[in-house]
């Protein structure tokens, strides 16, 4: 079946596998982080960096650094040996892996990031998934909401697909590189190793180890002398 947890992430490489169990889809899981994180204790006191902002129910791994002006609120959890750098804004229920990077600008909001992820630089990613060392270029846009009305819907096997979610914003598998200022539609599913160049107005499925890009042909004109 196409889209399940295995054809887009290495499920080794997240501590939180579980959240998979019993999805037919790999987006079943976004419905599943919020529950899941409600296990999460608060801290008391929660913990201290210097000049960022961090809500009670955060568990923080061994070698995170969270720079000032970052805003988590939480629940989260965050694994070791990531970077949260500078005016990151982690939103509720958030899971990050190890040696992730959330970077300035960059706000998270009901998202799984596995091990490696790199959210480096003024991306939204709200209701979605990103695997194994995905990597989203400066300016990416996870679009979770359709402009009229109804839930995100996938073409699945020639078929349209209610995935019974109102929002849901992409899959980005494994290895996958989405150039900057790309915009991802709701219900965007990247195959892994897959590539999307800059400036792509996306939507649908890409699959594995294809490239996406623009062929939008640029007129160069000469500027003709002004007259003194």
């Amino acid at each position: 079946m196409q889209f399940t947890a295995k054809s887009i992430f290495d499920l080794a490489q997240t501590e939180h596998a579980a959240l998979f169990d019993g999805c037919n889809y790999a987006w079943e899981a976004l419905g599943k982080i919020a529950p899941y994180l409600s296990k999460v204790p608060r801290q008391n006191p929660p913990p201290r960096f210097p000049g960022a902002t961090i809500g009670e129910r955060v568990l923080i791994g061994v070698g995170t650094v969270i720079e000032p002006g970052a805003m988590i609120k939480g629940p989260a959890i965050i694994g070791k040996n990531c970077q949260i750098r500078h005016n990151a804004y982690i939103r509720e229920n958030v899971i990050i892996g190890d040696d992730c990077v959330v970077g300035n600008s960059s706000e998270l909001k009901n998202a799984l990031l596995f091990n490696g992820a790199q959210v480096p630089h003024y991306n939204y990613v709200g209701d979605s998934i990103l695997g194994h060392k995905a990597h989203l270029g400066a300016g990416v846009i996870c679009s979770n909401l359709k402009s009229l009305s109804g839930n995100v819907s996938i073409l699945v096997d020639g078929r349209r697909l209610d995935t019974g979610l109102r929002k849901f914003g992409a899959l980005v598998g494994d290895g996958a590189e989405v150039g900057c200022n790309t915009v991802l539609n709701p219900g965007s599913i990247i195959g892994q190793d897959a590539i999307i160049y800059p400036g792509v107005n996306w939507r649908g499925f890409l699959p594995a180890n294809n490239i996406a890009k623009n062929k939008t042909k640029i007129e160069v004109l000469t500027i003709q002398p002004k007259n003194d």
